[in-house]
């Protein structure tokens, strides 16, 4: 598993040369991956959960200049405000999203931060100082959906950046009704010591629940680079 690993932070280093010499918008570079994946689809519909900025660090920017649309959720009140004046196009919901409809602390630490959570495991692994504890509702995301223009659609990508509570947002999804091609969910390995590249394993990633549920769900993993994977569908592949 030494080499396996050893394999694996080669391969990242590798596509950050070559890879990310295109323009990028998300933290990771995922973005890029993602207009390699559907070079030849000029339209297309995603959700985006956990958006937090509409363009810096944003998985779905890129796909929204080249004319895609979808939907943006976030938890943060105020990051839904930019996405509405910079983003119209889109639906866009002030919303924490779960497994199901339930009463949950929400970790807050600043306006418009990208690690505001509601996972206590996340919020105590980022060592970070939180400035207050509030009560909020979570939704679900298939509630979203049939609360949006896009109800009757189907969606492309599916990107989950949630800071821990990836897998509950899974869970409240239709994967089985939906089926995006496409799912980036970012993988917070909480086994490590600090979350930078030379630390990550790929052991983890496919011991990981969220890897056993989606690859359950027809799905296979065919990239990671930092903390982001990306899954598609195997109905998607040639």
């Amino acid at each position: 598993m030494k080499i396996l690993n050893k394999i694996y932070l080669n391969l990242q280093n590798i596509y950050k040369k070559i890879i990310l010499q295109d323009k990028y918008y998300s933290f990771s570079g995922v973005d890029i991956v993602l207009k390699k994946i559907f070079y030849q689809q000029e339209k297309g519909f995603y959700i985006d959960v956990g958006c937090q900025n509409p363009i810096k660090n944003n998985n779905t920017y890129l796909l929204y200049k080249k004319g895609w649309e979808g939907i943006n959720i976030d938890l943060d009140k105020d990051n839904i405000n930019l996405f509405n004046s910079a983003r119209p196009k889109d639906s866009n919901f002030n919303k924490a999203i779960s497994s199901d409809i339930k009463n949950v602390e929400l970790y807050f630490y600043h306006k418009k931060s990208p690690i505001n959570t509601i996972d206590k495991k996340t919020s105590d692994f980022q060592k970070a100082k939180v400035t207050s504890i509030k009560k909020i509702n979570t939704d679900t995301l298939d509630n979203i959906i049939l609360n949006s223009k896009y109800k009757n659609h189907t969606f492309d990508l599916l990107s989950i950046d949630v800071e821990g509570h990836e897998l509950d947002v899974l869970k409240g999804f239709d994967l089985d009704k939906y089926s995006p091609k496409v799912i980036v969910v970012e993988y917070l390995d909480l086994n490590v010591s600090k979350l930078e590249i030379k630390n990550l394993s790929i052991e983890n990633v496919l011991s990981s629940e969220i890897y056993k549920y989606l690859i359950s769900k027809n799905y296979i993993l065919v990239n990671s680079i930092y903390c982001d994977l990306v899954f598609v569908n195997k109905s998607f592949r040639d």
